[in-house]
């Protein structure tokens, strides 16, 4: 008897503050289900609402082992394709189906990419402060957790909080997080040479451009970077400008990571063919989930650059372990963002307070241990959900401030 997709639910929980958005998709075998991250937190409900109301009509009664099929089909059904909210909604039913393509062969997920290139996944983490001394003793804090490869930022990505304008904007000017370039990028190199100066140079540092600053500018800030060897400069351009990663390219030999914003493969095919950037770094479920972000990583590999999937707070564990199942798989995997979701029995003081609840609502975590993520060795994700703790953390409908960034004379910025 084949398998056979009876139904698919939408399960929104934020046991963190951040809204998620978690797929089950039910099939016709008692018992067996399939578990996928569709979050896209600012327009959560409006996932909800495409998977509801079309995608599931779509494919209830079809095939759950035909995942390439199912990928198209969702993918061409509304004719207008890509775009967030399309491609979030594809990627919770699209990891739902490898979960259950796991669990029907006994194996995890990365079994049935091909098996491990790797034991562990060395992964990286945000450390900021209000000044070099903090930064450098969140830094240190992370050192003792073993992790060898750090962000860093000081003061976010170049602005502060949302509120009224500064006394130096246009009269009138509305309220945002203001941006000053300048000040931002000479922040910067003095963060980085005290950074060496105090650390020394045996840990990788990565920093986050966030696309904020204009690409003539992100040229300068990665040429007087150089002395201080990052590991990677990410999102120096916007996606809007990825013409200009081809100059970025010729003036600089900082490393380059890009594509956080990335939707679909004609926005990083050229990129990764002219071999313009060292990472890539899409956030999986912006793609479609598993089955695009698997022909990514193999494409990539073939031209040299190397993996550093996006892995933020604003995506489910489910998603993390997308991530680390790849990883594991991958031989061009360069580095993991990892967001801090470490079991219980590890940093306690990490977990007084939501890392706590997510891990309640999500059994089955994937293990930090000095510097390294592992995979679970159950079937499929390995990652489960516990409907009634998700149930305790609903979902919350709000403004989304942090993206309204703005120049200094008040004009709307790209976040």
């Amino acid at each position: 008897m084949s398998v056979k997709i009876e139904d698919i639910r939408v399960i929104r929980t934020a046991p963190e503050g951040i809204n998620l958005v978690v797929v089950k998709l039910i099939t016709n075998q008692p018992g067996l289900y399939g578990l996928g991250c569709a979050t896209f937190a600012y327009r959560h409900l409006a996932v909800k609402h495409l998977i509801e109301e079309y995608l599931t009509p779509l494919l209830r009664g079809r095939d759950v082992e035909d995942i390439e099929e199912l990928w198209q089909l969702m993918h061409q059904n509304a004719y207008w394709r890509n775009g967030p909210i399309e491609n979030n909604a594809i990627s919770g039913i699209d990891m739902a189906l490898w979960d259950i393509k796991g669990k029907m062969a006994g194996m995890p997920l990365y079994q049935l990419f091909g098996g491990k290139c790797r034991e562990g996944i060395p992964v990286y983490r945000h450390a900021d402060g209000k000044n070099l001394e903090e930064l450098c003793e969140n830094i240190e804090r992370f050192r003792e957790m073993g992790l060898t490869h750090i962000r860093c930022q000081c003061g976010g990505y170049g602005g502060g909080g949302y509120g009224t304008a500064p006394a130096s904007a246009p009269l009138c000017a509305r309220d945002g997080i203001y941006l000053d370039s300048g000040k931002y990028i000479r922040d910067t190199v003095a963060l980085f040479a005290g950074i060496r100066e105090r650390l020394g140079d045996e840990i990788e540092l990565i920093h986050d451009v966030h696309e904020r600053i204009a690409p003539i500018e992100a040229i300068r800030l990665a040429r007087e970077l150089e002395p201080y060897h990052l590991f990677f400069l990410e999102d120096p351009v916007p996606l809007e400008e990825l013409s200009w990663l081809r100059k970025l390219r010729e003036k600089t030999v900082t490393p380059i990571a890009q594509g956080e914003l990335f939707n679909n493969v004609y926005e990083w095919r050229r990129i990764i063919s002219e071999q313009l950037i060292d990472y890539i770094r899409v956030h999986i479920t912006q793609i479609g989930g598993i089955t695009p972000a698997r022909k990514l990583q193999i494409f990539a590999e073939q031209y040299g650059v190397r993996t550093a999937w996006h892995g933020p707070g604003d995506m489910s564990p489910l998603a993390h372990a997308a991530n680390i199942h790849i990883d594991l798989a991958a031989r061009n995997f360069g580095v993991q963002e990892w967001s801090g979701i470490e079991p219980p029995n590890f940093v306690i003081q990490e977990l007084k307070g939501p890392h706590g609840a997510l891990l309640e609502v999500f059994p089955g975590c994937l293990e930090f241990k000095q510097g390294y993520v592992y995979a679970n060795d159950k079937p499929g994700l390995g990652v489960d959900i516990d409907e009634r703790e998700a149930a305790k953390y609903p979902c919350e409908v709000t403004v989304t401030t942090w993206t309204q960034t703005r120049r200094r004379d008040g004009a709307l910025q790209t976040p």
